[in-house]
């Protein structure tokens, strides 16, 4: 599985963002940078992600330099998977 392939697609899905993930590198700003990435689309998007990776995201896990791009939101997923 290519992690990295699988935040975008969800980041997409969940932002209804209509494939503008395939331009975003690991660089890609995302909160703050995406007017979609709101306070209940961040909600949104980490229920989405323990549904389709199978994690746990607890409330202490995270903070707003997980979302701050996408590196670091792949980054956490892995971690997360690696436990």
């Amino acid at each position: 599985m290519n992690i990295s392939q699988e935040v975008l697609r969800v980041v997409d899905e969940v932002l209804s963002l209509n494939g503008r993930s395939a331009t975003f590198t690991r660089d890609t700003p995302l909160l703050g940078a995406i007017p979609e990435l709101d306070s209940m689309a961040v909600v949104t998007l980490i229920t989405t992600l323990e549904e389709q990776f199978g994690l746990v995201v607890d409330d202490d896990d995270i903070d707003g330099s997980t979302f701050a791009t996408v590196g670091s939101l792949t980054d956490f997923v892995s971690s997360k998977l690696a436990t």
